[in-house]
């Protein structure tokens, strides 16, 4: 009796931790539901006889506490916030601010990306790329590390939108056991992507045994890596993923420099090692932390997650989808090339879009700064403009949404002439990796930058709307861009030349920002509206 009493003053104060003061018994039966309380359980754990019995005790519970006893920690600090109205004379300095803060923090979280560059530059070798490979390794190699991206993608992007939920409502019991719950679902992804790969492979008799293990393995260790850097993101913990990418390149160096030891197998040991630290500092911050939860039974329901965050799943697998299309397309051209097999890596063109993609790693900045800016000055302006100026609200923070776009362009500007000069001057190129660079690579680099640039314009576009939980424009706008993508690189790459299928790359990405720019408009003509309905 003792412990049913307990039980039951634990979901009450849970209850509250969640929902405050709930408007309607419905409320308080769907957060119970939420929490994964189920009918069959009730009695033994709570001596009532359904949900809804317990649900209506609890709502009556709360409604006969005074109502100052029912604000939970947000809804303390919004009203806080509400009393804080913040002069229009300090809009100024706080852009400032977020822009000296977030434009430096999002190129610094590149740092692994740029570690992989200098690797390549000075030591020929990286934690998963060697010069020294062949066509056919450089196939396998750059494959698997597709595969990877594409199938942990999704489920990346789920993690991260989630995780942050929990993580920002302190429920941080919950946030690890959605980040290890959709990890080991990535996992599987990845398993049973190899097995269709292994299957068709077997069918068709499209590459050696060898090849399929190895672009495996690649896959699988860069998907994971993937998987278990994510959460990083969600906590604010990104320093982690460089110290991991550091250590992991310096151990793989140390047995490719001073050892006999294959050099795949460096490869697989560098990420692995990576992969470990990051789980192991994962393990080790969560377990300092304690949640408004600890009741076991409080586990997020596995049909509520994928509801809430399947266009996010497609989304974040499609985008990488599109990344790598015209490269597949570019690579299965040549006849002459492939000889008996469907695709083998080209490098001239490989080389175009690696510099062409530099484009996007410079405008990382710009998006952190834009969603951070965003975000800041949404809740700001909410809390000084009134009802009645709702219009006023939505023109000021398009406004601002535009300023982003001015600064997203003028930082392309700037780093489109820092390529530039890499691929012309003496000093860029042909010096860091001996040899010029051959006219196909040039024209590769040129349409592909200004394709990144669409995309990462594009991409702006729906973090905004993903600010306020409206993914169905962002989803349906890749989809569409992937499909583009596809037939225009197809049949250019087909009839004219190989590295024209960059041109079906740029025509999608053009696309994907035209489509997301009108949802983009339009979201704003009706922010308030959006606002509301997200909170």
């Amino acid at each position: 009796m003792k412990s049913l009493h307990k039980n039951l003053e634990n979901v009450t104060n849970s209850v509250i931790d969640k929902i405050g003061n709930p408007v309607s018994v419905m409320v308080v039966l769907a957060t119970l539901e939420s929490f994964g309380i189920r009918d069959k359980d009730v009695f033994s754990d709570y001596g009532f006889v359904s949900i809804s019995d317990l649900a209506k005790h609890v709502y009556e519970d709360l409604k006969s506490r005074h109502i100052d006893t029912l604000k939970n920690v947000n809804e303390l600090n919004k009203e806080k916030q509400k009393n804080t109205v913040v002069p229009v004379s300090s809009y100024l300095w706080i852009k400032t601010k977020l822009l000296v803060q977030f434009y430096p923090l999002g190129i610094f979280h590149l740092l692994p990306i740029f570690l992989q560059i200098a690797s390549i530059i000075v030591f020929g070798y990286s934690l998963w790329a060697f010069i020294g490979f062949n066509i056919v390794q450089s196939t396998s190699v750059v494959f698997g590390v597709i595969i990877g991206l594409i199938v942990s993608g999704g489920y990346v992007q789920v993690l991260g939108r989630q995780a942050s939920f929990y993580w920002h409502h302190q429920e941080y019991k919950q946030a690890k056991m959605v980040v290890n719950k959709l990890i080991s679902s990535g996992i599987k992804g990845l398993l049973v992507s190899f097995l269709g790969i292994a299957t068709i492979n077997f069918l068709f008799n499209l590459y050696p045994f060898s090849f399929v293990l190895i672009t495996s393995i690649y896959a699988f260790l860069i998907g994971l890596l993937l998987l278990v850097s994510a959460p990083f993101h969600t906590i604010r913990q990104r320093w982690v993923i460089s110290l991991a990418i550091l250590l992991a390149t310096g151990i793989a160096l140390v047995l490719k420099l001073y050892t006999t030891v294959n050099i795949y197998v460096t490869h697989w040991i560098g990420i692995t090692v990576a992969i470990l630290i990051s789980k192991l500092f994962l393990e080790f911050f969560f377990n300092k932390k304690k949640g408004s939860y600890t009741q076991e039974t409080l586990r997020p329901k596995r049909l509520m997650v994928i509801y809430k965050n399947y266009r996010y799943f497609f989304y974040g697998m499609l985008i990488y989808v599109f990344i790598f299309i015209d490269r597949i397309l570019a690579w299965s051209s040549d006849i002459k090339l492939t000889h008996q097999f469907i695709f083998l890596y080209e490098k001239d063109y490989e080389i175009g879009m690696d510099i062409a993609i530099l484009i996007f790693f410079m405008l990382a900045g710009v998006l952190e700064y834009a969603i951070a800016s965003f975000s800041k000055f949404l809740d700001i302006k909410q809390r000084n403009t009134l009802l009645v100026d709702k219009k006023l609200f939505n023109r000021s923070l398009f406004k601002m949404y535009l300023g982003h776009v001015s600064l997203l362009l003028l930082t392309a500007l700037l780093t489109t002439t820092f390529i530039y000069l890499l691929i012309t001057q003496p000093w860029g190129y042909q010096a860091n990796f001996g040899e010029s660079l051959k006219f196909i690579s040039i024209k590769v680099c040129i349409i592909g930058s200004i394709g990144y640039l669409f995309l990462t314009w594009g991409m702006l576009n729906s973090l905004y709307l993903f600010t306020l939980d409206v993914p169905r424009g962002p989803l349906r706008a890749i989809t569409i861009a992937c499909i583009i993508n596809f037939i225009v690189g197809f049949v250019l790459s087909r009839t004219i030349s190989y590295e024209y299928s960059v041109v079906g790359m740029l025509v999608g990405a053009g696309l994907f920002m035209i489509l997301t720019l009108r949802e983009t408009i339009l979201f704003f003509k009706k922010l308030d509206y959006h606002y509301y309905a997200a909170y």
